[in-house]
């Protein structure tokens, strides 16, 4: 399989969310993944972490949530559009690439992820999971959910009905567990919604303190 060129990739993620912004703002969250985000707050409460990064945030719904419950949160996304309504609701927002995260090394008690780096090549992935460690507190805590396959998928989603097509890589769990632990200790792994071809797969990870 050819290298993905992930400029490209960029490139077109930032065109197809900037398309998409309207629709996706109006959006209702499953009842499956609200359980995911309040079980990832209470993890949060328990241990004191109160300041947040949200990458790939999208229109901002799950960092009005952690928002609206005391955490100091900063959203993030790629897609100009999308942060434009992470701004509208009051939000601390921002243009930026999660490949190259501008903020100094440890600024953040937690991270959270959701379905964004399965638009990350597998090339690259290590890369990115080791910058979003990097401004991760030693002991902090990430949340990745991503979905993912039994058998490993990647590449432009012909059927996909944003425009550009956008690119996924769908990995195993075992893919996933691995590229986590290269750069952090697994907290939790399971997964949260088994559908017919796709599963979520939830992990809960904490940057190492050795």
């Amino acid at each position: 399989m050819a290298r993905a060129d992930y400029r490209q990739v960029r490139a077109n993620l930032r065109l197809a969310y900037d398309g998409a912004a309207d629709r996706r703002d109006r959006q209702v969250k499953q009842p499956w993944k609200l359980a995911e985000r309040a079980a990832f707050l209470r993890r949060l409460q328990q241990t004191g972490c109160t300041r947040l990064l949200e990458i790939g945030a999208g229109t901002g719904q799950d960092s009005a949530f952690f928002a609206s419950h005391g955490l100091d949160v900063v959203a993030t996304d790629m897609s100009a559009a999308m942060v434009a309504r992470c701004q509208d609701k009051g939000l601390d927002a921002r243009v930026m690439d999660f490949s190259q995260l501008d903020f100094p090394a440890e600024s953040f008690d937690a991270v959270h992820a959701v379905n964004c780096l399965l638009h990350v090549p597998n090339a690259e992935l290590p890369a990115v999971l080791a910058s979003i460690a990097r401004v991760l507190r030693p002991g902090g805590l990430f949340f990745l959910g991503v979905y993912g396959n039994d058998r490993p998928e990647e590449g432009d989603a012909e059927s996909d009905d944003h425009v550009p097509a956008r690119f996924f890589s769908f990995r195993t769990d075992e893919q996933i567990v691995q590229f986590a632990s290269e750069s952090f200790d697994i907290v939790d792994f399971h997964v949260a919604q088994a559908g017919t071809q796709y599963r979520f797969q939830s992990l809960t990870l904490r940057r190492p303190t050795r």
